[in-house]
């Protein structure tokens, strides 16, 4: 049995690609399946943003996709999963509608447009290249975790946030992984830090080790201003499931961003989990596998943070280390 890496690329048949503008404060992470994969998808955000989410409907027909894109820049990011698609077409990729192969690439998108970076793009947003460049670098194996893709410009109300990753595999041998950009209103931390509210699930010292306080501060703690923001993800599994079944392990998924986040789900949130199956193994138990994704997922959240380096600017926020490391 293969050794795991703790990352999304423990799934057999799973490529990542980060594409990251520290001018800019933002980037781009892209996940390409091959074979394509089985998916669906849960929004439990008050303000989403996202592309060709609905295709992910039960009802709909498309039931396998290539890929799953991440993306900064609000709205303005879903400009990304056009250069993903560009990529994979040029690879010959993608599934033949009336006679033209087209790749499927559904995308979620967070808001960093206020942490400092030059925004000022001109005519035409820089993420269609940002996401051609991150399906380009695209690969299995090991990947950065933190301030990369995008998770470049994410942030949370105390640190900086970032992208976070994690494994586990079942009693059956399935693997479920996380992959996670954390930018979220609330906070992963227990009061004022460092301690993470995922504490519960730590592998060894994954994100530090420090286990739970003594005591808990459950005051409210979010973003200041008009707090928009978004923790954007996926899960995805060896397991052979159904479009219906993969839907509900995205929702059993968002559970473990209500255990890693205080409060989750807030109206300015644009909370979503992607779930995809390959199907590489047979069979999987649905409720084993659910019960894993909210452990990865709560995890991978934990991780981005504990991962994150501050950005390059004057005041930027800072990161977990910067502000916590020897406590």
């Amino acid at each position: 049995m293969a050794a795991m890496r703790n990352l999304l690329t423990d799934v057999a048949g799973v490529s990542l690609g980060h594409s990251t503008d520290l001018r800019l404060g933002s980037g781009v992470t892209t996940v390409i399946f091959e074979p394509p994969a089985v998916a669906a998808v849960h929004i439990g955000g008050g303000a989403p943003g996202s592309r060709d989410t609905a295709l992910l409907d039960l009802d709909a027909t498309v039931q396998r996709i290539d890929a799953i894109t991440l993306s900064g820049g609000s709205t303005f990011g879903l400009d990304a999963a056009g250069g993903v698609q560009a990529a994979l077409r040029e690879a010959g990729r993608g599934q033949v509608f009336g006679g033209m192969p087209i790749p499927l690439a559904p995308q979620a998108i967070l808001f960093d447009l206020a942490n400092g970076g030059d925004k000022e793009w001109g005519r035409f947003t820089p993420y269609r290249e940002l996401g051609y460049q991150a399906a380009i670098a695209a690969r299995p194996g090991d990947f950065a975790l933190g301030s990369v893709g995008a998770g470049t410009g994410a942030t949370t109300p105390l640190v900086k946030g970032g992208i976070g990753s994690a494994s586990a595999r079942t009693g059956s041998g399935h693997i479920v992984a996380a992959l996670v950009a954390v930018n979220a209103v609330g906070s992963p931390l227990v009061g004022d830090g460092p301690h993470f509210w995922a504490a519960p699930f730590e592998e060894g010292d994954e994100f530090g080790g420090l286990g739970l306080p003594k005591a808990f501060d459950l005051r409210l703690r979010i973003k200041g201003g008009a707090p928009t923001a978004t923790t954007i993800g996926m899960v995805v599994t060896d397991a052979t499931l159904t479009k219906a079944e993969c839907r509900r392990l995205a929702l059993m998924a968002d559970d473990g961003l209500a255990r890693a986040i205080l409060p989750a789900h807030a109206p300015n949130d644009g909370d979503t989990v992607f779930a995809a199956a390959t199907g590489e193994k047979p069979g999987g138990s649905l409720v084993e596998l659910g019960h894993l994704a909210g452990i990865v997922m709560a995890r991978a959240i934990a991780r981005g943070v504990y991962e994150a380096t501050a950005l390059p600017y004057p005041n930027a926020i800072r990161s977990w280390n910067d502000k916590y490391q020897g406590e």
